[in-house]
């Protein structure tokens, strides 16, 4: 394709770019691939028979390279620009979608290629958010458009996680052979025909192809080089410790028994319900980002849902309640890392040339507070039950989302008092 077809436009304001949610509907690519290893990869495998204990292995297996795509993250700052790095992997999920489908009754190939397709869904997801880094206009007062720009890329996810969610467990059960393999596979690369009408930044830099050692080498001195910085640093901190996990999204649906919900009920409420949800709750941080930076905005976020969280050991216990902390504690975590990829957005800023590999590693850092957290609810369940899991959850991430206000305050205000002395000094 010619260059003429991509031209580079001037970014530097808000009016010449398309409309928001095109620039964020890429990510559905993202959503699409996701949202297969939720709900509707271990249905298959419990329809066809396969040991819990194997299933829990393959869905841990398919969903780890949001733990390690990260390392990747130089190709995408390298040679191509990165429309061409987020487009080829979007082709890669969905070819590697139709393959494992194809497939399916070979648990091996069925394993290897749904964790090759969500790597490949991963790395356009990191090169898309380097993209719409350098997007970010100039005269964005108060990050409220790139909290909007945020909000659309989590939407896009939501929406792609409920109609993955809803239509390939049925295709799957009524339709042989690779014809809903192929359906499947295709859906999951569409979403990138939207790259089509998003422009390419006049400032993007590109890193020549020999030159992917020394970019490897660049990412550890760009990594230094922000590590230094303050502001960088409590970011990473927020984001690393459980400010904004809100890991009972992932934990609730395993004591739902205990809220006499039954299977059934559950699967309602984690479909269309939970991805309904997560993508309204996704569209109020742009309101709120109107009045609140992203940065403290976060912070507001994890505070008010762990009081949710603690809220909740003084109901019943009754199906009403289980939907009302399943989906509560899914609209905070949907808030909260929707405000977290706003923030990482601001940090990498216009014309970095290493945007994707930042983008990557800085949003993969919220991936671990959900681990540990899981882990931490996981015990707490077994050894006091539902209010022991509920109280843990609330307690440690409420300590942590003081301690790093507390950590806040202190920091603004020692930046006053420089400003203060300034011009004394002048």
């Amino acid at each position: 394709m010619s260059k003429r077809s991509f031209p580079t436009v001037d970014t530097s304001r808000n009016d010449s770019l398309p409309p928001v949610w095109l620039l964020g509907l890429g990510n559905a690519v993202f959503g699409l691939a996701g949202g297969f290893l939720v709900l509707p990869l271990p249905q298959m495998l419990a329809h066809q028979g396969v040991d819990p204990l194997r299933i829990a292995a393959i869905s841990a297996a398919c969903f780890s390279p949001g733990f390690w795509t990260f390392a990747l993250g130089p190709l995408l700052d390298v040679h191509f620009a990165r429309r061409s790095w987020a487009t080829a992997f979007a082709v890669l999920a969905g070819l590697a979608m139709m393959i494992a489908l194809g497939e399916r009754a070979h648990l091996h190939v069925l394993e290897l290629f749904l964790t090759i397709s969500y790597a490949a869904a991963t790395l356009c997801s990191n090169a898309l958010g380097g993209w719409l880094a350098s997007l970010v206009p100039e005269d964005d007062e108060g990050g409220v458009f790139e909290s909007r720009l945020s909000a659309c890329t989590q939407v896009a996810l939501f929406l792609g996680n409920g109609l993955m969610a809803a239509l390939a467990g049925e295709l799957l059960r009524r339709a042989p052979g690779w014809s809903p393999a192929v359906f499947l596979g295709v859906l999951v690369m569409l979403p990138a025909l939207s790259f089509v009408w998003i422009p390419r930044p006049a400032e993007e830099q590109r890193l020549p192809l020999h030159h992917l050692r020394s970019t490897f080498r660049s990412f550890s001195a760009e990594l230094r080089h922000l590590l230094r910085q303050q502001r960088v640093l409590f970011t990473l901190a927020l984001f690393v410790l459980p400010t904004g996990s809100f890991a009972l999204t992932n934990q609730l649906s395993g004591v739902a028994s205990g809220f006499g919900a039954t299977e059934q009920f559950v699967a309602r409420m984690g479909g269309a319900a939970l991805s309904g949800a997560g993508a309204a709750a996704c569209l109020l941080v742009p309101v709120l980002s109107r009045r609140v930076r992203p940065l403290k905005l976060y912070l507001g976020i994890g505070i008010t849902g762990c009081v949710f969280t603690l809220g909740l050991l003084f109901l019943p216990r009754t199906p009403p309640v289980f939907a009302l902390g399943f989906l509560g504690e899914n609209v905070f975590q949907a808030m909260s890392f929707t405000a977290a990829v706003a923030i990482v957005l601001e940090l990498i800023g216009r014309g970095n040339p290493l945007a994707g590999t930042l983008f990557g590693l800085l949003t993969s850092a919220t991936v671990l507070p959900i681990l540990v957290m899981g882990v931490l609810d996981g015990r707490a369940a077994a050894r006091q039950g539902t209010n022991g899991m509920l109280a843990v959850d609330g307690l440690v991430g409420l300590a942590a989302c003081l301690g790093m206000a507390g950590g806040m305050w202190l920091r603004e205000r020692k930046q006053k008092r420089l400003e203060s002395r300034l011009p004394s000094r002048l």
